[in-house]
C-alpha cells in the first residue's frame, strides 16, 4: 500500500502527543477534524492530529463499489467477513504514520491511536501490534476483526484501551463492541467500555470523554 494521505492539525507548536484518528467506510479523513476544538483540551497542550484518509477500495457489501476503506467486507455476518491481509496493509500503513511521530521527536508513549468503525478494526490491530510502548487505543463504535490473529507484543500489554458504542447502531451492533471487551478481558487488558443512546455516530459526551483520556494518557 502506498503511504496514506492525511490532514493535520496541530493545537500549538511543537507537538509533544499526537492522536492518530482513523476514520469508517466510505469516509475521509475529514469526519473528525471539527472535533479537535470539542475535546476541551488544555490552552497549553500542544498535540498533533493526524487525520489520514484511507485508500479507494472495491467494497464488497456495497456491491463492489469503489470507496474509501481501509478493508474489503465481503459478508455481514455476526462476527464480519473481512479482507484481513488488506486490514493489515492498512495496519502497517498507520504505523508508518506513528514511525513519522517518533522521528519528529514525539515519544512512541504519548502517541494515542483512536479509529471509528472500520478504522477502529485497523486501530485494534496497530495499537496492539506495535512494537514500542503507546499511548492508547481509542475504539468507536467498531469491532475486533483480528482477535484470533493479531501479535500482540509485549510493549503494550498493558496499553489503556477505551471503547464506545451507541446502543441503537444498526450497521455494528453493540453486542460487537461488548464481544470486544470480553475477548480483550480474555487476553489480559483491562478496557473501559461505554455506551450512549446514539446510532452508528458520535456525541458530544463522547468526544468530552476522549479529551479527558488524551489528557490522562499523553498529556
Amino acid at each position: 500500500m502506498r503511504d496514506l494521505q492525511y490532514i493535520e492539525v496541530e493545537t500549538r507548536p511543537n507537538p509533544t502527543a499526537a492522536v492518530i484518528w482513523l476514520h469508517g467506510l466510505g469516509a475521509s479523513g475529514h469526519d473528525f477534524e471539527p472535533v479537535v476544538p470539542e475535546l476541551g483540551l488544555p490552552a497549553d497542550a500542544a498535540v498533533r492530529f493526524i487525520f489520514p484518509h484511507a485508500p479507494n477500495l472495491p467494497v464488497t457489501i456495497n456491491g463492489g463499489m469503489t470507496m474509501p476503506a481501509w478493508y474489503d467486507i465481503k459478508a455481514m455476518d455476526i462476527d464480519r467477513v473481512v479482507d484481513t491481509d488488506q486490514l493489515l496493509a492498512s495496519s502497517d500503513a498507520v504505523a508508518r504514520l506513528v514511525d513519522r511521530e517518533i522521528e519528529r521527536g514525539v515519544n512512541s508513549e504519548n502517541i494515542i491511536i483512536a479509529g471509528f468503525s472500520q478504522g477502529g478494526a485497523v486501530a485494534y490491530e496497530l495499537g496492539l501490534s506495535y512494537p514500542r510502548r503507546l499511548g492508547g487505543i481509542l475504539a468507536l463504535s467498531t469491532y475486533f476483526a483480528t482477535a484470533k490473529t493479531v501479535e500482540v507484543s509485549e510493549a503494550n500489554r498493558g496499553i489503556p484501551i477505551n471503547i464506545y458504542h451507541g446502543t441503537h447502531d444498526p450497521m455494528v451492533p453493540e453486542s460487537l463492541g461488548r464481544l470486544s471487551v470480553d475477548t480483550l478481558k480474555k487476553m489480559g487488558f483491562e478496557p473501559s467500555y461505554q455506551t450512549f443512546p446514539m446510532e452508528h455516530s458520535v456525541c458530544l459526551e463522547e468526544v468530552q470523554d476522549i479529551g479527558r483520556f488524551i489528557r490522562e494518557h499523553v498529556l
